[in-house]
C-alpha cells in the first residue's frame, strides 16, 4: 500500500505541474480587474479558470497515465472515458431523466459529481484496467478491439457499474456533510476551526465543496462570501470562515514547501526546488494550494493531516480574535489586497502577523514530522531504475559485486572520455571528471551508491561505504583499459554494496558512548555533507578536547584503514560502526594518527583505540571532528539519543540502538 500511494503521489505531479501557471493567470486577471475591468482581465481569468475548472479531469488523465505500466496514451484515454461517464450519467439533468423527476427536485449532491474524488477514482480504475488487459487478445472476429483498444471500452463498462453505486451512495454522503456543517456553525470560533480542519481533510475526496457551500454560500443562511463581498453583515464576524485561510495560503504552506525542499535528497534538490517554488508562489499569490497539497497528500499523508490541523487552528484563532478578511476567488495576495478596501474587514493587517507566526510553525512542524517519521515527501524518494538512462558495460559471469558496481558507475560517468582521475578515501570515491554535469546520477544511485556529492564542474564524490577500495580498484582498471560502454537495459536489481541486515540478532539494544572528551555535535551539523546528510548512515559526532580516542561500543575491530584515519567496529548483534577521525584527513596519509588496535581484536567501550595529534590536524587545515556512524542502518529498529549537555566525557552514554 505504501508503494502504491508513493506511485500515486508521483503520478499526480504531472497534472499538478500545470496548475501554478493557471493560477497565475487567474491572479493577474483578478488584480487587473480591480484596476480596470476590461477585456484583458476577463481574458486572463477565463484562460486560468479553463484549466482550474478541469482539475478532476486532469487528475483522471494524469493518474491513469502515471499509474500505467508503460505510460501509454491508451491508459490516458481510458482515464478520460472513465471520468466522463459518471460525470455525465449522474449530472442533474440525466438523473432527472433516470428517476423520472423534475430537475429542480434532484438532490443537490449530483450538482457536485464532477469533483476531484471522482477524478482520482476514475484514473486509478483506468490504470488498473490498462495494466491488466492491455495485452489481451480477443477472438479473430473481434481482434480489432484487442490489446490497448480494449481498455477504454472496459473503462466505460466498469464506470457504468460504479455510476450505479454512486447513484445510491453519493446523496447520503453529501447530505451528511451539509448537516455536519450546519451543526458546527453554532460553535463559534471552535466551529470555524473544525470547518478549517475538515475543509483541508476532505480535499482529496472533493467533498470539501459540500462543506464549503454551507459556510460560504446561502445554504444554511451563513453566506459568508456573499455577505462580505456585498459589504453586509457584522464587522469582525462576517468573513470568519475565510480569514484564517490567508495566513495558511500566503505564509504557512510556502514555509512548509521550504521544509520539504530542505529535506530533499541532494540529487533531487533541483527538481524539488522547481516544484515547491511554483506551488508556493501559486499559493501565496493566488491562494491556489492544489499544486503543493497534492505533491505530498498521498506520499506523506501524516504531513497532510498536520496541515489540516494547522489550518483549523488558524481559522479558529482568527475567528477568536475577530480578525476578518474575505475573498472572491481564494485566500491569496490578490484577494487579500482587494479585501483591505472592504468596510467590514476587521483588522485585516493582523492576519499578516498571524501568517508570519504560522510560517514558523509550519516550517518546524513539517521539518520535524518529515525527519521523525521518515516521510517520503517530494525529493526524498529513492532513485530507481526507472529514473536511470540505461548505459552499461558488458559484465562477466565471474565479476564480483565490486566489479559489477564499478562497471555501472563507469558507464554512468561517461566512460574513460569523462573520467580523468580515480581516488578514494575511507568511504568515498574521489573522482576528477572532464565535466560533472554530464553524469547520470540516477544510474549511479541505482548501482548501490549511498550518495553523490558534486563539488564543482570537475570534482565528484560518490559515497560507497567502507568497501570503497575494492570499487575504486575496479574502476581504475576500467579506466586504464578504456573499456567501451553501450546502450542497454538497466537491470531491475541494484548492486548490493551497502551492508544489509544479515547475521543480525534481532531485538538487541547496544549502548553507544562518547569516543573522546569534548563537545557533542549533532551529526547533521558536521562540516561534511556526506556525514551531515546521513549518506553513510546515522550517528553522532564529538569535537575532541584531547587526542585520546576510545571505542564507542563493545565489539570487535572489523577494519583498520591504511591511512589510519578510520576504524571499523562490529557488535555481537551485527551492527557495523565506522569511527571516522577528522574531516578529509585521508589526505594526511596517517601522519597525525597512531592506531592502537588491529583487525579482529575485541574491544570494550572506553578502551583507547587511537591517538590523534589534534594540533597537526588543525595545522593541515582539517577539522578534528570525530564521527561515529552506523553503516548498516537497515538493521536498526530504534535509535534513542540521551539528553546531553554540550560537554561530554568518554564515559558518557550518547545513544541506545536496537536492532530489528
Amino acid at each position: 500500500m505504501k508503494n502504491y500511494l508513493q506511485r500515486m503521489g508521483r503520478s499526480l505531479q504531472l497534472p499538478v505541474a500545470v496548475l501554478p501557471a493557471a493560477a497565475l493567470l487567474v491572479g493577474i486577471g483578478n488584480w487587473w480587474a480591480s484596476a480596470s475591468n476590461d477585456i484583458v482581465a476577463h481574458f486572463l481569468q477565463a484562460g486560468g479558470n479553463a484549466v482550474l475548472s478541469q482539475l478532476p479531469l486532469l487528475f483522471a488523465v494524469g493518474l491513469a497515465l502515471g499509474m500505467s505500466k508503460d505510460k501509454d496514451g491508451a491508459a490516458a484515454l481510458a482515464g478520460l472515458v472513465a471520468f466522463e461517464l459518471p460525470t455525465n450519467v449522474l449530472k442533474p439533468e440525466a438523473v432527472a431523466t433516470l428517476l423520472n423527476i423534475k430537475v429542480t427536485t434532484v438532490n443537490p449532491a449530483f450538482g457536485q459529481i464532477g469533483n476531484v474524488f471522482i477524478g482520482i477514482i476514475s484514473g486509478l480504475i483506468a490504470a488498473a484496467l490498462y495494466n491488466r488487459f492491455h495485452e489481451t487478445k480477443l477472438p479473430m472476429a473481434l481482434s480489432f478491439f484487442s490489446g490497448k483498444r480494449l481498455v477504454p471500452i472496459l473503462a466505460a463498462l466498469t464506470m457504468l457499474l460504479v455510476s450505479v453505486a454512486l447513484l445510491i451512495v453519493w446523496p447520503p454522503v453529501y447530505d451528511a456533510l451539509v448537516t455536519f456543517g450546519k451543526f458546527i456553525v453554532g460553535l463559534g470560533a471552535v466551529g470555524a476551526g473544525l470547518y478549517g480542519f475538515f475543509n483541508r481533510l476532505l480535499i482529496p475526496t472533493g467533498l470539501h465543496q459540500a462543506l464549503n457551500s454551507v459556510f460560504w454560500f446561502d445554504v444554511a443562511g451563513i453566506n459568508d462570501i456573499g455577505k462580505f463581498l456585498a459589504h453586509k453583515g457584522i464587522k469582525g464576524v462576517t468573513g470568519m470562515y475565510q480569514a484564517g485561510f490567508f495566513p495558511v495560503m500566503m505564509f504557512g504552506l510556502p514555509a512548509g514547501a521550504y521544509a520539504i525542499y530542505r529535506n530533499a535528497l541532494p540529487e533531487r534538490k533541483v527538481e524539488t526546488a522547481s516544484l515547491m517554488m511554483a506551488g508556493a508562489f501559486a499559493s501565496f499569490f493566488t491562494g491556489v494550494t492544489e499544486p503543493l497539497e497534492f505533491s505530498f497528500m498521498f506520499v506523506a499523508w501524516p504531513l497532510y493531516v498536520l496541515h489540516a490541523i494547522f489550518t483549523g487552528l488558524s481559522l479558529a484563532f482568527a475567528a477568536f480574535m475577530h480578525w476578518t478578511a474575505g475573498f472572491a476567488f481564494s485566500a491569496g495576495l490578490v484577494d487579500y489586497i482587494l479585501s483591505l478596501k472592504n468596510p467590514i474587514a476587521n483588522q485585516p493587517l493582523m492576519l499578516i502577523l498571524q501568517g508570519l507566526v504560522l510560517a514558523v510553525i509550519y516550517y518546524f512542524g513539517f521539518d520535524f514530522a518529515i525527519k521523525k517519521f521518515h516521510l517520503m515527501t517530494p525529493g526524498r524518494e529513492p532513485v530507481t531504475a526507472d529514473d536511470a538512462d540505461d548505459l552499461a558495460i558488458a559484465t562477466d559471469a565471474d565479476d564480483d559485486k565490486y566489479t559489477r558496481q564499478a562497471k555501472q558507475i563507469y558507464a554512468a560517468l561517461g566512460g574513460a572520455d569523462n573520467l580523468t582521475v580515480v581516488d578514494n578515501c575511507t568511504t568515498r570515491l574521489r573522482l576528477q571528471l572532464a565535466d560533472t554535469s554530464t553524469i547520470n546520477e540516477a544510474a549511479i544511485k541505482h548501482s548501490g551508491a549511498a550518495g553523490i556529492n558534486k563539488l564543482d564542474d570537475h570534482n565528484l564524490q560518490i559515497i560507497i561505504g567502507t568497501e570503497v577500495q575494492f570499487v575504486a580498484d575496479a574502476l581504475s582498471r576500467l579506466k586504464l583499459t578504456n573499456a567501451p560502454i553501450t546502450k542497454t537495459t538497466t537491470s531491475n536489481e541494484a548492486v548490493a554494496t551497502a551492508p544489509t541486515a544479515t547475521n543480525i540478532t534481532s531485538g538487541v539494544t547496544t549502548d553507544f558512548y562518547s569516543v573522546a572528551n569534548g563537545q557533542y555535535v549533532d551529526i547533521e551539523n558536521v562540516d561534511d555533507d556526506t556525514f551531515a546528510k546521513k549518506m553513510l548512515g546515522d550517528g553522532f559526532a564529538i569535537d575532541p578536547a584531547d587526542g585520546t580516542i576510545t571505542a564507542p561500543v563493545d565489539g570487535t575491530v572489523s577494519t583498520v584503514f591504511p591511512t589510519k584515519h578510520a576504524i571499523g567496529f562490529k557488535t555481537d548483534s551485527g551492527l557495523e560502526i565506522l569511527l571516522h577521525m577528522g574531516i578529509d584527513t585521508v589526505e594526511l596519509n596517517g601522519a597525525p594518527f597512531e592506531v592502537l588496535v588491529q583487525t579482529d581484536q575485541p574491544v570494550h567501550h572506553g578502551e583507547v583505540v587511537a591517538k590523534a595529534d589534534l594540533a597537526a590536524i588543525k595545522a593541515a587545515g582539517k577539522a578534528t571532528t570525530m564521527m561515529v556512524i552506523i553503516t548498516n542502518m537497515d538493521a536498526v529498529n530504534l535509535m534513542k539519543f540521551k539528553m546531553l549537555t554540550n560537554q561530554v566525557k568518554v564515559s558518557d552514554e550518547i545513544m541506545l540502538v536496537t536492532t530489528k
